[in-house]
């Protein structure tokens, strides 16, 4: 944009011509002297140019201003409100943090055939309806999940036996989640720390290795249900054993980095966990 010697006419000053701008100033020769005002601004409000290509010029500097202007507001808008998130999660974590670990603070869910492509997918995983009673149809709540919580993901192949159930996958919650007040029955997955088993891997990973029914150890049946509880230990162990199932330096180090950020928000040893000891090995 060119407007030096321009002809311009302001409603106080009358004509003049440009003598010099910048990205913020422009100073005009009156017959009264030379003036200085702020650029572009100042031709959308006291003062226009003659040259009529000089006027468009100008508009389509205002244009962009005011696109940028727009622009960084936004950028300003959703920057305090990630920040408003940001506290809002922190505030959570720290009031979680205060209350006392649940031994049984995971949860194991049974996956139908294929489920786990849209659960890892989408990054996260649906916990199910209320069955019965006044909230009958309603999303279930898991009390006990928070952000220090494991989900489990198992399937058993159709016709085979419940002791063949094995391990799909598993993934952290996301910080700040809080199953108390989870109102859609989604616990979302923690963006860094999840693993997926390849199908060798998975079958490898037997489910029933280390779950047990305390009253009834020998015994391996899911009965009802898409999801339970699940010991904070025996998910230790899982973890453990998925590093060491894995091959490749790379996967292992990622599911190493997994295991030690359970075990650190947790509060669990992981030099000293005790060998699983599920209903399979019970019945061995």
């Amino acid at each position: 944009m060119y407007l030096v010697d321009k002809e311009v006419i302001h409603e106080t000053f009358g004509k003049g011509s440009v003598v010099g701008y910048n990205d913020n100033y422009i100073k005009i020769d009156f017959e009264s002297g030379v003036k200085k005002f702020i650029f572009p601004d100042v031709f959308g409000e006291y003062m226009t140019l003659v040259d009529q290509e000089a006027v468009n010029l100008v508009k389509m500097e205002i244009q962009k201003r005011e696109e940028e202007k727009k622009k960084e507001e936004l950028r300003l808008r959703k920057d305090k409100a990630l920040e408003r998130e940001r506290q809002h999660i922190l505030e959570q974590k720290k009031t979680m943090q205060s209350r006392k670990v649940h031994p049984k603070q995971q949860a194991v869910f049974w996956c139908e055939t294929g489920e786990e492509d849209k659960i890892f997918t989408e990054g996260r995983v649906f916990i199910g309806k209320v069955k019965s009673g006044k909230n009958k149809g309603q999303p279930r709540r898991l009390a006990r999940i928070n952000w220090k919580s494991g989900c489990l993901l198992t399937r058993r192949e159709p016709g085979m036996p419940e002791k063949y159930r094995h391990i799909l996958g598993v993934f952290m919650a996301e910080e700040g989640f809080n199953g108390q007040t989870c109102k859609d029955g989604y616990i979302l997955a923690h963006p860094e720390y999840r693993l997926r088993l390849s199908e060798q891997e998975s079958h490898k990973m037997l489910f029933w290795k280390y779950y047990m029914n305390k009253n009834f150890p020998t015994k391996i049946t899911w009965n009802s249900g898409r999801q339970r509880y699940f010991d904070n230990i025996w998910m230790a162990q899982i973890l453990q054993d998925i590093v060491s199932l894995k091959k490749k330096p790379e996967e292992r180090e990622v599911a190493q980095r997994f295991f030690e950020y359970f075990c650190k928000v947790n509060h669990i040893n992981g030099n000293k966990l005790p060998k699983a000891n599920g209903a399979l090995v019970q019945i061995q």
